[in-house]
């Protein structure tokens, strides 16, 4: 079960520049704390944040409208793939059953996996939208073993951020943890996965069944 943003795109840059600006823009304090709620965070709750950042100058509804289409923008001109994330999924949907769920609005997941060939590659790949609460929550990765009709004790959940962690930990699924980025997650929440990988390439099909 994989996460896409800091796991399959390098995406969360992208999308800490513009919500920034965003809120800078409208007289709004950005800070790092802010940033690291946001990290995994659905629409419904980011949005909210960001319109309470700005003092409400923004609803919630046409924040997200906003950033959403400035994030497509984006992700159209330059999909910023991480190294060796398509090849790992590739690999992985040769022997096993890949599913995914994003903090991510649907549109951007589908035009994400469009953008870089993996249509086919997920059974199941949905946004934590969905689902009654976002990540660090369990409900996303509940939700998606429901759809995929496994139990998560018998997942590996693929994440990079705190809240990622912590959220297939407490559905109760295996985590891999491939931090990334200025926002890595402390040793506690490192503490929560059972395997901590350098990058995505480690991530093979020998390495996910040395967790039976």
């Amino acid at each position: 079960m994989f996460d896409l943003d800091g796991v399959l795109i390098d995406s969360e840059p992208i999308w800490e520049r513009i919500r920034r600006d965003f809120a800078e823009s409208r007289g709004g304090e950005w800070t790092g704390e802010l940033q690291r709620r946001m990290m995994g965070a659905r629409t419904a709750d980011w949005s909210v944040a960001l319109s309470d950042a700005v003092g409400g100058a923004v609803t919630p509804e046409s924040a997200a409208e906003q950033v959403i289409a400035e994030l497509a923008a984006e992700y159209r001109r330059n999909p910023p793939v991480i190294a060796g994330a398509v090849d790992a999924v590739r690999g992985l949907a040769l022997d096993l059953t890949l599913g995914l769920v994003s903090g991510s609005p649907q549109v951007l997941i589908v035009l994400v996996l469009r953008l870089l060939g993996l249509e086919g590659a997920f059974e199941v790949a949905m946004s934590a939208d969905e689902v009654a609460r976002g990540k660090p929550h369990p409900d996303p990765y509940l939700g998606l073993a429901r759809r995929l009709g496994v139990q998560p004790q018998a997942c590996a959940v693929v994440e990079d951020s705190s809240n990622g962690i912590r959220s297939g930990h407490a559905a109760g699924a295996h985590v891999i943890a491939i931090p990334r980025g200025e926002h890595r997650p402390d040793a506690e929440t490192l503490g929560l996965a059972a395997v901590v990988l350098h990058d995505i390439t480690a991530l093979t099909v020998e390495a996910i069944r040395r967790l039976e």
